[in-house]
């Protein structure tokens, strides 16, 4: 399958190449969401999702924090602003320092294809602010089938890994595991993660304790280890359930420009969902769906010099997301209507212990901070002559409390109404224009509202208001004999942005706006030839930065400059394809210096890949990525997170310099 770069593209060449499943079928048809598919066969490089869609997706950036386990910003969103569902199950990370994002928490091998729905348009699941992330797994297959794969890469990475599938009956069943590791990769100078550190250590030796003990410069950059297993059982016709676990579990992540090391991080996935299609009138379908979701993630300075001055600091959290959807959907005339609940309850708890003996009692950084959601949801899709209409609206309350007994640590509550409604106007058969306004929010988090730093300091604003955005999105969508364009525009105004202070020390609520663009497109020049082209725009301001002490830089942090992904796709016959792709990225000129973030400069890297088939069976990819070996950052280094730093700028990480990788893969 070639690679598709863009918003939902070819959908009509899509459904005519390959057999999909009906929900498939369901998310290709909506204008305003994003669908990568084949993720699996397509991202063979590492088990990092977020390196992937940032190759993918024009409107992704990457957050570079190691060699795997990153993080990723949509439209100028991250953290809590979007939301990332794995199966239909929420799923957070326990670090505040975002070493463990959401998206860390599954394999490329285990993912069938995701949808990335961008603004608050999705009025099913608690706190969609900016966008949501959906990634759907594999599912289980009737037929037996397999495969076996070997991938071997620069600077020692090596992953292997199988999945295999079958049925008997009315039961189905898949198996999938992997297990891969990888060395500190060198950027395009040739630097490696502890020779990065000593570049930025001769300019800043204050920051000396950070840098790698002499034993430990050498040291691999991560192993990773996943296992997934799932159940599908056909009750009755009509009945089906369905179940499914997930674990992951990495060790010694190096995180070089960040003060501590993960010594390990360990999720656990647990789903279940029970559907029933046609039980009356007014039940189409019936579905519930339960989850459960734990993290556990304890960082160290043992692999720093700090450890031989100061002792073995380690902070140790764990989260917990528990929840439960249940969902009616039926038809009322024009009308395709849903109704649901959905509840959620999230457990974060953080400590600081030295030499592994816990600090005393006031020196916890999360208190045991519960969140608990309950909301209520409804859904209409309703067609009128060319238009069709898609509206949403769901009331959220959630409480969180705290075991804080430093002092008289407030508990808070928040009560919010979310809405959207969204117009298609299908001009023709081959053109569609959309314009769609919604609002959203999401409440604050453990550590915005109570964390604690290892001195003790309060970090948390108990006062923090909910954040909510309002939006307005247009576009369209136009389809032509061999090619298809689409483009969007937004505007964001968000009231009560959570950002941080780094003057202060502390989390503020401020007014702020985000508008930008993206453009996707694909161009079939032959039946053997197809080019892509995606690109996309943020720009983001603080609306009432100069009221705030300290905070006159009106930029908003964490907004990417112009992006460009373009790709040319080649079938030299049906068992060779080539791709060769381009990633561009002008320079952060706006950007949030008082708060950490620095110039960056612009970069464009190629990438080559080509795979071979033989017969029906092996499949042989052999790719290299930044041919001409560029030295380049696509991260900035807003101090919402704790980086490091010896006065003057914080410390960059580089993206990898030349990559060389091979897959051999084995069907069955």
């Amino acid at each position: 399958m070639k690679k598709v770069v863009g918003l939902s593209l070819l959908t009509a060449m899509a459904l005519q190449a390959a057999p999909v499943e009906l929900d498939e079928i369901e998310v290709e048809g909506k204008v305003d969401t994003e669908v990568i598919k084949d993720v699996s066969g397509e991202e063979i490089k590492s088990a990092d999702l977020a390196d992937a869609l940032f190759k993918t997706s024009p409107s992704v950036a990457l957050v570079r924090r190691s060699g795997i386990s990153n993080d990723i910003i949509v439209r100028g969103m991250k953290k809590d602003n979007i939301n990332v569902l794995i199966d239909g199950a929420k799923v957070c990370g326990a670090c505040p320092n975002r070493m463990d994002p959401p998206i860390s928490h599954i394999a490329t091998n285990n993912v069938d294809y995701i949808e990335i729905n961008e603004g608050p348009f999705n009025v099913e699941d608690f706190g969609n602010l900016g966008a949501d992330v959906k990634i759907s797994t594999l599912k289980p297959s009737k037929e037996f089938t397999g495969e076996v794969g070997l991938n071997l890469g620069s600077w020692d990475y090596k992953k292997g890994y199988f999945n295999v599938s079958g049925g008997v009956e009315n039961v189905r069943f898949l198996l999938s595991a992997s297990t891969e590791r990888g060395g500190q990769y060198e950027d395009g100078d040739g630097n490696t993660f502890a020779e990065q550190q000593d570049n930025y250590i001769a300019d800043h030796a204050t920051a000396g304790g950070m840098a790698y003990l002499p034993s430990q410069r050498d040291m691999d950059a991560f192993s990773k280890k996943t296992m997934m297993a799932k159940l599908f059982w056909d009750i009755a016709e009509n009945q089906e359930l369905r179940l499914g676990y997930t674990a992951n579990r990495s060790d010694n992540i190096l995180y070089p420009n960040t003060p501590m090391d993960a010594i390990y991080d360990d999720s656990d996935i647990y789903t279940a969902e029970y559907i029933a299609k046609d039980l009356g009138e007014y039940s189409k379908k019936l579905s519930l769906n339960l989850y459960q979701t734990e993290v556990d993630h304890p960082m160290s300075n043992e692999y720093r010099k700090s450890s031989m001055m100061m002792g073995v600091m380690t902070h140790a959290l764990t989260t917990k997301v528990q929840g439960a959807k249940l969902k009616n959907e039926f038809e009322l005339g024009n009308h395709a209507l849903a109704v649901g609940l959905d509840y959620s309850l999230r457990n974060w708890d953080g400590k600081y212990y030295m030499n592994d003996m816990p600090l005393s009692s006031q020196y916890n950084s999360i208190w045991d901070v519960d969140t608990e959601n309950a909301g209520i949801f409804i859904k209409d899709k309703m067609t009128v002559d060319q238009f069709e209409i898609d509206m949403g609206l769901r009331y959220d309350n959630t409480e969180i409390t705290t075991a804080d007994t430093n002092t008289s640590v407030p508990d808070r509550s928040y009560n919010s109404i979310s809405g959207n409604i969204l117009a298609t106007y299908h001009a023709n058969e081959t053109t569609k224009y959309f314009v769609g306004a919604g609002i959203g929010n999401r409440v604050p988090d453990g550590r915005e509202l109570y964390y604690y730093d290892k001195s003790g300091l309060r970090i948390g604003n108990f006062d923090l208001k909910k954040v909510t955005n309002n939006e307005i999105d247009m576009g369209l969508e136009k389809k032509y004999e061999n090619a298809v364009v689409k483009a969007k525009f937004f505007y964001s105004y968000l009231k009560n942005f959570i950002a941080y202070n780094s003057v202060q020390k502390t989390f503020d609520n401020i007014d702020a706006r985000i508008w930008g663009f993206d453009l996707s497109g694909t161009y079939f020049a032959t039946e053997s030839l197809s080019f892509d082209i995606g690109m996309s725009k943020q720009n983001g301001k603080k609306l009432d930065a100069g009221n705030i002490v300290g905070q006159e830089d009106q930029d908003l942090p964490e907004i990417p400059p112009f992006k460009m992904n373009l790709a040319v796709n080649y079938e030299v016959d049906p068992s060779l394809l080539l791709n060769a792709e381009v990633i561009a990225s002008d320079a952060w000129v706006h950007y949030d210096a008082i708060n950490g973030e620095q110039k960056l400069d612009a970069y464009g890297v190629l990438n080559l890949k080509g795979t071979k088939t033989f017969g029906n069976n092996v499949e042989l990819t052999v790719g290299v990525d930044n041919v001409f070996g560029s030295t380049y950052a696509t991260s900035n280094t807003y101090r919402d997170l704790t980086l490091i730093y010896g006065g003057g700028d914080v410390m960059l990480l580089n993206e990898p310099g030349r990559y060389f990788y091979t897959n051999l893969k084995y069907k069955f």
